[in-house]
């Protein structure tokens, strides 16, 4: 069994990391190709330090984020944390009536926010704020009455060369002393619940995620990173920011959407040393070029020839290493469940995959395996320090809500004693709302949402994703939901349109269609599973800005 993590100071990593990297890359946007070293990051921030100490930030207040991944992204987020105030990092993709909520529920005394998100607010609804700050350019957009933010940003030149006359040095790096049980950062979840929930992450919370990656060397000194998931969400933050700028890697920011061209492109340009992604880029490669290639009738022919098949699987996993840069360890899938036919296909040609699980709660991992010791249909094993309780008679084959407990779990929802009751008991057990199985040798199994199971007629247990991830593998099939209509199964489905044109199906032949992926459906799941009915959706299902769909919008 694994031995237990060595867990530090979540500051102090930064300022040792900072010291001892100096000369190393840090840095780099994609896009603009702006780059800084680690003493270049360190000046910059303690530029932010003493603007913060000016304007009169105190720790523990809270400072509020929102922007694309950038440079200045991280530059504010590292100097919030490492000040001693607590970041709140707002996703985008957020609307701006939400983006303003979540502002005024943070108590956010400060907002950093990107000019073209700005100029769709409202600065009057913004209520507990000092003043509002570009996260583009630091320029000061909005100060309140009293405040003096424009005067100190014309100054701070001035007062950080008086403050280090000899300029700034690795020697000067030094982070406030700040215990591991203090709140960090405040990170409202994206949930499908229907209203987000700010969850409290302190120190220890994300030390455990960092310290873990550290250990097994998911990123080491002078690795390549390319960052493509947004930083705001605890999945990206974790493995593509804080954990390699712990160590010395070198972190490249795509900074824009991660169509599967520009991801193929930016992968062979970075080479990155670890991938991490969501299911969505496997998903859309292996169905865009691997499912077309393997179905053709001479491969498919190949392929049930012993040996032949063999050669005809590395060629496949050649090309899949190369799409993400040929360079890499192994790609970590996480923040959704993996597509099982995509998944087996994979283990199949041997390509280098592992799938972790976790979420915002842990700040994000509850349980990874490397990929070569990793079992398909898992979620990997819990992590060294990390316990789990299944609500099961029978906790390894009979599946029951997931609970788990250790290190990285949040101290609570901020400001909502009432739902962190709910899903926190006073022994520190977290209820996580997935539904699973736990083996012998602490790896984790899931099935599905507690909340999107579906109790059948006869007392089965059906789990909605199984079928949508058999659904959404159909050909013309974009993506679906299944769910409960007169005591029946019904698939909710959005077509995919592009397949439909490239092969010519006229909309007089979508209803026939449909029913044709129905009927072998139907031959692809238990009795009890079967879907009653299609029903076609005009548009694309409501999503979170991390792009999962908003079932309550549909299941009602």
């Amino acid at each position: 069994m694994n031995t237990k993590v060595n867990i530090t100071n979540f500051i102090k990593l930064y300022e040792k990391s900072f010291m001892e990297n100096w000369d190393l890359p840090a840095l780099t946007e994609y896009v603009s190709r702006r780059h800084l070293t680690y003493g270049e990051m360190a000046t910059a921030i303690a530029r932010i330090h003493l603007m913060y100490e000016t304007i009169g930030l105190k720790p523990g207040d809270k400072v509020a984020i929102c922007g694309k991944d950038s440079i200045n992204w991280v530059l504010v987020f590292m100097a919030t944390v490492t000040y001693g105030a607590v970041i709140v990092p707002i996703l985008p993709e957020f609307n701006p009536h939400d983006v303003a909520h979540i502002v005024n529920h943070s108590e956010a005394r400060f907002f950093f926010v990107s000019q073209s998100i700005w100029e769709l607010m409202e600065p009057d609804q913004l209520l507990n704020l000092r003043g509002v700050f570009s996260v583009d350019d630091f320029k000061c957009l909005e100060q309140r009455n009293g405040e003096e933010l424009l005067r100190a940003l014309r100054l701070l030149t001035r007062r950080f060369r008086s403050r280090y006359p000899r300029g700034y040095r690795s020697e000067d790096v030094r982070y406030i002393d700040r215990d591991n049980s203090e709140v960090v950062e405040i990170n409202y979840t994206s949930g499908t619940t229907g209203f987000s929930k700010g969850v409290m992450l302190t120190g220890e919370n994300l030390a455990g995620n960092v310290c873990f990656g550290i250990e097994t060397q998911l990123h080491f000194r002078s690795s390549r990173a390319l960052a493509f998931l947004p930083l705001a969400h605890a999945y990206g933050c974790a493995f593509d920011m804080l954990t390699p700028l712990a160590v010395g890697s070198h972190v490249t920011l795509l900074g824009k959407t991660p169509s599967p061209r520009i991801l193929v492109k930016a992968m062979s340009e970075v080479k990155p040393n670890l991938v991490i992604c969501v299911p969505l880029i496997l998903e859309k490669i292996y169905k865009s070029q691997i499912l077309p290639m393997i179905s053709k009738g001479t491969v498919r022919w190949t392929l049930a020839v012993p040996f032949l098949d063999n050669y005809i699987y590395s060629k496949i996993r050649r090309k899949l290493i190369d799409v993400f840069g040929g360079e890499f360890e192994e790609v970590i899938v996480g923040g959704a469940p993996l597509n099982h036919e995509v998944e087996e296909f994979l283990h199949k040609i041997k390509f280098p995959f592992t799938v972790g699980y976790g979420m915002t709660e842990c700040g994000p991992l509850i349980s990874y395996t490397p990929w070569r010791e990793f079992k398909v249909g898992s979620s990997g094993r819990l992590l060294p320090d990390m316990e789990a309780m299944i609500l099961s008679d029978d906790p390894e084959n009979v599946p029951g809500e997931v609970c788990v407990k250790g290190p990285n779990v949040m101290k609570g929802y901020f400001k909502n004693p009432k739902v962190t009751g709910e899903v926190l008991d006073n022994k520190g057990w977290l209820k996580t709302g997935d539904m699973g199985t736990l083996s012998a040798d602490g790896s984790i199994f899931l099935r599905g949402r507690s909340k999107t199971m579906i109790l059948s007629a006869s007392g089965q247990n059906i789990y909605p994703e199984e079928i949508e991830a058999k659904l959404n593998n159909m050909p013309y099939v974009a993506e679906s939901l299944v769910v409960e209509r007169d005591g029946k199964l019904a698939a909710l489905v959005y077509p995919d349109y592009d397949a439909l044109d490239r092969f010519d199906v006229p909309m007089s032949e979508m209803e026939s269609t449909l029913e044709n992926i129905r009927k072998e459906l139907n031959t692809l799941v238990a009795p009890y599973e079967r879907i009653a009915k299609i029903i076609l959706m005009p548009n694309e299902f409501e999503k979170t800005p991390k792009r999962s769909i908003k079932r309550f919008l549909y299941t009602h």
